[in-house]
């Protein structure tokens, strides 16, 4: 995909998080409405609102609101994506965002606490994401702040490159904290407090100072419909530079070593359907030109990809045509001349020898949800 890649649903493509989801979902953390007094406000270092986490959100309200309790109970029932309007309809209210060496204009509105939610610029600590009034406030954090990499289990490096798995259970601040973060650039994405039922892919490139985030995406941990991805997401910083797409080929990774077809959380957004057939029609092709026997079956066990995505990926292309009585597929000229110059592009990919990550097992264990 394109590293325009923002989400499914933000201007970068994805639940499919930026680079990519849903219309109208999320796939993260809670979504409060605009009057709910009692919500708890999500906060940082540097921010107040400290023991608010524990706080029992209400479940009442006045007629059309979105409670946290109705959010949690969508997210239960029906998976992580909600459709939350007076949400997405709120003006974006932040100017700038000091990450690091990068100044970055947010694209919408993001919930942070109402003490800096209206700042023209707000300062972020770009290792634990959290946020603060002025650049003397961060640097009296960084004095403190130990962290050089995000605070996952590092599961693959090759050159600069890492991914980083991170437990929303177990690091609920920093992932509510990338949810806010997130929301600046995603306008579909509603959900950003319970975190608790998300695992998170963080991509960083490193240097002498540290690992520094250039993208996530966030995986249900039990998916009732078998998505591999939830929300995506590539900062703006570091758009056009093939990062997207080397988040949802690594999303297929995960899958492969699971052992079973995935596929990102719908409905797509239309920037995200494009990162994702872009990435299909890559891989397809791939397969069926030094394959010329292969069947569907065949290229959903070999790629992980889901065979309606398959199906619906060569209908794209008009590949499939009607010979003889059955059903075969036939690459034209011009997409296999697609192909042949997408090869040459110098493209980064994830190579799956320098993975290292078993499955997690939810079975037996406490329920993240209670």
């Amino acid at each position: 995909m394109d590293d325009d890649t923002a989400s499914m649903g933000s201007q970068t493509a994805t639940d499919l998080d930026s680079t990519l989801l849903a219309d109208g979902s999320s796939s993260q953390p809670g979504s409060p409405g605009t009057s709910r007094p009692s919500t708890p406000t999500p906060f940082a270092s540097g921010g107040s609102g400290k023991g608010k986490e524990n706080e029992t959100p209400s479940t009442a309200g006045p007629p059309g609101t979105f409670s946290k309790a109705d959010e949690r109970e969508k997210l239960r029932v029906g998976g992580s994506m909600t459709q939350c309007v007076s949400e997405i309809s709120r003006v974006k209210n932040l100017n700038k965002l000091v990450m690091g060496k990068h100044i970055v204009e947010p694209w919408y509105f993001s919930p942070y606490p109402q003490e800096v939610a209206h700042l023209d610029t707000l300062w972020l600590c770009e290792f634990c994401l959290g946020y603060f009034v002025s650049a003397r406030s961060l640097e009296r954090h960084r004095t403190k702040c130990t962290l050089t990499h995000p605070p996952g289990n590092e599961i693959y490096r090759k050159d600069n490159i890492s991914f980083f798995e991170i437990d929303g259970r177990r690091q609920k601040q920093y992932c509510r904290n990338l949810c806010l973060v997130s929301k600046c650039f995603l306008d579909h994405k509603t959900l950003y407090y319970d975190v608790d039922p998300f695992m998170f892919y963080l991509m960083t490139v490193s240097d002498e100072h540290g690992s520094h985030l250039v993208g996530y995406f966030s995986k249900e941990k039990e998916s009732a419909e078998g998505y591999n991805l939830a929300c995506i997401l590539t900062l703006p910083q570091h758009q056009r530079k093939g990062y997207g797409r080397l988040l949802i080929q690594f999303s297929y990774e995960l899958s492969k070593v699971e052992g079973k077809p995935g596929s990102p959380e719908k409905p797509l957004s239309d920037l995200g359907l494009l990162s994702y057939r872009a990435y299909w029609t890559e891989v397809l092709v791939d397969h069926l030109v030094h394959r010329s026997d292969c069947t569907i079956d065949d290229l959903a066990r070999e790629t992980c990809i889901l065979v309606k995505d398959i199906m619906d990926t060569l209908v794209a292309l008009n590949a499939v045509r009607y010979y003889k009585g059955s059903y075969v597929i036939v690459l034209s000229k011009a997409c296999l001349e697609a192909q042949e110059r997408s090869k040459r592009k110098n493209k980064v990919s994830i190579d799956p020898k320098c993975l290292e990550w078993r499955p997690p097992s939810w079975v037996g264990k406490e329920k993240y949800l209670n």
